[in-house]
C-alpha cells in the first residue's frame, strides 16, 4: 500500500537523557546541550534533529576510531572503495534510528537500513568522502537527514576530524557548532570560489570536466575536497558561494540541501527548477550568483560533451 502524506502534526521521538554521550569538542557539546529532545509538537522538526545530532556524534567516534586504524579497504566495483569504517558507522546510525522510530525508512548507502514505503525517510551517508579517509585525507563526514513526504526537515552534517557540526531544522535556519550561520555576500561569479566534485566510477562519461575548466577561468577558483556534504556545508557557512556536481544519490545531498535553504541560500537543478533528491544534477549558492552560475551550466549542458572545453567570453 503506498503511503499518503497528510497535513498532520509530525510524531514525537522517543525522549532520551539530555547531553552528549560521545567525546566531542566542548563547542559540539554546547550545540547539543542546547536542544531539549522532549520539545512542544511545534518544534518535532527539533527533535528529530536532536536525534540525528546524537547519532552523527556517535558515528562520528567510531570514524575517528578507525581513521586511526590501517583501513580495511573493500571494492564495490572497479574503483569505488568501501571500508569497515562505512560498515560500523552505518550499522551504528542505522541500530540507533530504528530504535527511536521504528516505523521509518532508513535509505544508508551500504544497505543496511530498512528502506521500505514510508511518511518519513532518514538518508545516510555513514562516511561521505570515502576515498579520502582510505589516504588519510582528513575531509569526510557523517551525513543524516529525514525527509517528510520527500521533502527534507532535519539534517545533520559532521566532520569528526575537526569537531565541525552543521545542523538545521526547517523553519529554525542553520548552525555550525550552536552557532547561526548564513551563506556568503559574494555578489558575482567572478568574485565567487566555488566547489565541485568527480565520480568516482564511469569518470571518462562525466561531463564535469568541460564545467570545471569552464568555471575555474570565470571565478576565483574551483575547489574539489571529495565530500558532497562538506561542500554544502560549507556553502551554508558562507566558506564557498558555490556548488554543482552530477549523479549524486539522496543520501549525498539530503543534509546539505537544508542546510544552504536555511542558512539562505538556494538549490536547484541547470533549468532552475527546485533540487528533487536524487536528481541528474545540482546546483547551490548563495543566491546571489545562483542565475550567473546557472546561464553558464545551462550553455555547457547544450554543448556537446564530446567538444573540447571552449574560453569563455567575458
Amino acid at each position: 500500500m503506498a503511503t499518503v502524506c497528510v497535513a498532520v502534526g509530525l510524531l514525537k521521538p522517543r525522549s532520551v537523557k539530555g547531553g552528549v554521550l560521545f567525546q566531542a569538542h566542548p563547542s559540539v557539546k554546547l550545540a547539543f546541550s542546547s536542544f531539549s529532545l522532549e520539545p512542544a509538537l511545534s518544534d518535532n522538526a527539533k527533535s528529530f534533529l536532536n536525534v540525528a545530532i546524537e547519532t552523527a556524534l556517535e558515528a562520528g567516534k567510531i570514524l575517528r576510531e578507525e581513521f586511526a586504524r590501517p583501513p580495511e579497504i573493500k571494492y564495490k566495483g572497479d574503483v569505488d572503495l568501501v571500508t569497515q569504517a562505512d560498515k560500523r558507522s552505518e550499522q551504528a546510525i542505522v541500530d540507533r534510528l530504528s530504535k527511536y522510530f521504528p516505523a521509518h525508512a532508513i535509505a544508508a548507502e551500504e544497505g543496511l537500513g530498512s528502506d521500505h514505503d514510508a511518511e518519513y525517510r532518514w538518508h545516510v551517508d555513514p562516511l561521505d568522502g570515502t576515498t579520502n579517509f582510505a589516504h588519510g585525507y582528513p575531509c569526510f563526514s557523517v551525513s543524516i537527514a529525514l525527509a517528510h513526504c520527500d521533502k527534507v526537515i532535519a539534517g545533520v552534517v559532521y566532520n569528526p576530524i575537526y569537531e565541525e557540526l552543521f545542523a538545521a531544522a526547517r523553519g529554525d535556519g542553520a548552525t555550525l557548532n550552536g552557532n547561526k550561520i548564513s551563506v556568503s555576500k559574494v555578489p558575482s561569479l567572478a568574485t565567487s570560489l566555488l566547489c565541485t566534485g568527480f565520480p568516482v566510477h564511469k569518470r571518462k562519461a562525466s561531463p564535469n570536466i568541460h564545467y570545471y575548466y569552464d568555471f575555474t577561468l570565470r571565478s576565483h577558483g574551483v575547489r574539489r575536497d571529495g565530500s558532497a556534504a562538506l561542500d554544502l556545508a560549507s556553502v551554508a557557512a558562507g566558506r564557498f558561494d558555490g556548488f554543482w556536481e552530477f549523479g549524486l544519490k539522496r543520501w549525498d545531498v539530503a543534509a546539505g540541501l537544508i542546510l544552504v535553504e536555511e542558512a539562505g541560500g538556494k538549490i536547484t537543478d541547470f533549468h532552475g527548477a527546485p533540487y528533487q533528491l536524487g536528481g541528474p544534477v545540482v546546483l547551490a549558492t548563495n543566491g546571489l550568483v545562483h542565475e550567473e552560475m546557472r546561464l553558464v551550466a545551462l550553455d555547457l549542458s547544450r554543448r556537446d560533451p564530446a567538444s573540447p572545453p571552449q574560453n569563455p567570453t567575458f
